[in-house]
C-alpha cells in the first residue's frame, strides 16, 4: 500500500510541475530558504537535497555554497527535475538527478537537507534514517515537515468541492500515519532524537497564505493536492474550481496557515 501511495503522489507532483513553481513564489520558496538559513551552509559544502521538487531549497543552496561546493537534488519527478534544471542552468554547482533518494548511496556530505519530502517516503523513519546516514559523521541534517494541520484546510475543502462538483460521497480520510504523532515541535525533536541526532533543535517558521483566488487555486494545482484533482473528470474540474473558492468566501477564512517546523540535528562523530 506505502508503495501505491508513492506512485500516487509521484503522478500528482508530475502533473503539478509548471504549477508547482509557480506556487513556489508564495509557498515553497519562503519555506526552502528558511530551511538552508538554519541548515547553515557554508561556501565549498556538499549537499544533498532529497525530494527537491522544482529547487524551493536547491537552488539557494547552491548559491550559498558557490562554485566550489557541490549541490545534488534529487526527486522521484521527472518533469519536477526537468523545471529544476531548466531553472538552474546558472548554477553549475546544482547536479539534478530523477531518482528515488531512499536508494542513494553517494555519501559523506556535509548538509543532508530536505523541506517537505521525508513524509512521502514509503517508510518514513527508515527513509529518514537512510538520509541521515549519508551525512558524514559530524555533518548536519535538517529536515522540513508541516506543523499540526497547516495545509490541512485546503485540502477538507477541495474534498467537499469534488464530492459537490461529481456528486459522490467525500473521499474517506485518508489513514493514519507517523506525521500525524510528530507534527509538533517537541514530539518532531523526540522522534529526531530517536534517529541517533545529536545537538537537535526544532525552529518553527511561521508562514501563512493570503487565499486571493489566485493562490488559492494555485495551492491545489501546484501541490500534492493536485492528485485529487487528477481523479476528477476533465468536463467537472472547472465545477470543482468553482465550489472551492466559492468555498473561501462562504468559510470567511482569508489566510491558509503554512507553518512549518524545521528540525536540526549532527549526525553522530562515531557511528555504532
Amino acid at each position: 500500500m506505502a508503495e501505491d501511495r508513492q506512485t500516487e503522489m509521484r503522478g500528482a507532483f508530475d502533473a503539478a510541475a509548471a504549477d508547482f513553481t509557480a506556487l513556489g513564489e508564495h509557498l515553497w520558496e519562503p519555506i526552502g530558504s528558511a530551511t538552508v538559513a538554519i541548515a547553515g551552509l557554508q561556501p565549498g559544502d556538499r549537499v544533498l537535497d532529497a525530494c527537491c521538487g522544482t529547487g524551493a531549497s536547491a537552488i539557494p543552496a547552491a548559491r550559498v555554497v558557490g562554485p566550489s561546493g557541490h549541490v545534488d537534488a534529487v526527486d522521484l519527478s521527472g518533469p519536477m527535475v526537468d523545471e529544476l534544471r531548466r531553472r538552474s542552468g546558472d548554477l553549475p554547482q546544482l547536479h539534478a538527478h530523477r531518482s528515488d533518494v531512499t536508494a542513494w548511496t553517494t555519501g559523506d556530505y556535509d548538509v543532508v537537507q530536505s523541506a517537505l519530502g521525508i513524509f512521502f517516503f514509503p517508510d518514513m523513519t527508515a527513509g529518514t534514517d537512510h538520509l541521515i546516514g549519508l551525512a558524514r559523521p559530524g555533518g548536519r541534517v535538517v529536515f522540513t515537515i508541516w506543523r499540526g494541520d497547516a495545509m490541512a484546510a485546503a485540502g477538507r475543502r477541495l474534498g467537499r468541492a469534488i464530492a459537490e462538483a461529481t456528486n459522490t460521497p467525500p473521499a474517506p480520510p485518508r489513514p493514519p500515519h507517523l506525521i500525524d504523532q510528530v507534527n509538533q515541535a517537541g514530539t518532531f525533536a523526540a522522534w529526531l532524537t530517536e534517529r541517533g541526532l545529536d545537538d537537535v533543535d526544532v525552529t518553527v517558521h511561521e508562514h501563512a497564505l493570503t487565499m486571493t483566488p489566485e493562490v488559492a487555486w494555485l495551492v491545489i494545482v501546484g501541490s500534492g493536492f493536485r492528485g485529487g484533482l487528477e481523479k476528477v473528470p476533465a468536463d467537472r474540474r472547472d465545477a470543482v474550481r468553482e465550489i472551492y473558492l466559492a468555498s473561501l468566501l462562504d468559510d470567511g477564512e482569508p489566510e491558509l496557515d503554512a507553518t512549518t517546523l524545521i528540525g536540526t540535528g549532527v549526525s553522530p562523530r562515531r557511528r555504532p
